[in-house]
C-alpha cells in the first residue's frame, strides 16, 4: 500500500511535539492501543533521529511513523536515513521536497496560498498539508479543490473531535490532529498513556463513522 493510501485508510495524523525521546515509543503504543496507526514525529524533539529509529523498530509496519517540522534538505535526508517514511514542512521548500522524493519517501509541504499549493505539488509534494486548517477553514479546501481537484490536502492546526466532520465533507483525505490529542510535555505514567488511548479510540471511532457515513472523500 503506498503513503497517500496509508493515509486515507487512517484518516487521523497523530502529531507528537514537545515530547521527550524516552517517551515516544510509551506515547506511540496508546495511540495505537486506541487505533491511531499515522504518526508524526516532530524534528525539534531531541535526538529525534534515534526516536525515530526506536520507534521504527519497535512498531514496523504496524504504524506509519514520518517526521515533521523539516525545514531543509539537510534535516529531511537525517530522517529519512532514521526510517522515517514520509517528511512533513511547515512550509513549501522546494529542495526539501526534492531531496524527499529523491530517496523515495512521501513528501508533505505546508502550503496556503493556491499558488503555493501548485507550487509544491509541481515541485513533486504527494500531499499538501493545509495550515492553519483553524483560520482558514473548512470551506477554505472546497473552494481551493474547485481549480486544483487533483491536489491531495490533509489540513492541520485547530482540528478537534468537534470540528473535524467539516475537513472530510470539504475534500480532505485526512487531518492532523496535534494537542487536541497528544499534550505537550507528557510524563508519559500510566494514568496519562491510558487518558491518551481513550482519546485517541474517540477520534479513531469518529473517522470510521465519517467512513460509514460516506462523509470521507474516496477521492485525491
Amino acid at each position: 500500500m503506498d503513503g497517500i493510501s496509508r493515509i486515507k485508510e487512517n484518516g487521523i495524523v497523530a502529531i507528537i511535539r514537545g515530547q521527550k525521546r524516552e517517551n515516544i515509543v510509551y506515547i506511540l503504543e496508546a495511540l495505537l492501543k486506541g487505533g491511531i496507526r499515522t504518526v508524526e514525529v516532530t524534528a525539534d524533539t531531541p535526538g529525534i533521529t534515534f526516536a525515530i529509529e526506536e520507534a521504527v523498530k519497535e512498531f514496523g509496519d504496524e504504524m506509519y511513523i514520518g517526521a515533521g517540522t523539516v525545514l531543509d534538505p539537510e534535516t529531511a535526508k537525517l530522517v529519512i536515513n532514521s526510517g522515517a517514511k514520509f517528511v512533513i514542512s511547515p512550509t513549501t521548500n522546494v529542495e526539501t521536497i526534492r531531496l524527499t522524493k529523491r530517496y523515495g519517501v512521501l513528501s508533505m509541504p505546508a502550503a496556503m496560498t493556491p499558488t503555493e499549493i501548485l507550487t509544491a505539488y509541481e515541485a513533486g509534494a504527494d500531499v499538501i498539508k493545509l495550515f492553519p486548517a483553524r483560520s482558514l477553514g473548512a470551506s477554505y479546501i472546497k473552494d481551493v479543490r474547485g481549480p486544483l481537484p487533483q491536489v491531495p490536502i490533509l489540513p492541520t492546526g485547530g482540528i478537534e473531535l468537534e470540528n473535524m466532520n467539516e475537513f472530510f465533507r470539504a475534500g480532505a483525505i485526512g487531518v492532523g490532529i496535534g494537542s487536541s490529542l497528544v499534550k505537550g510535555n507528557m510524563t508519559a505514567t500510566p494514568e496519562e498513556l491510558m487518558e491518551l488511548t481513550t482519546r485517541a479510540k474517540l477520534y479513531a471511532d469518529k473517522f470510521v463513522e465519517l467512513k460509514q457515513k460516506g462523509i470521507v472523500s474516496n477521492g485525491v
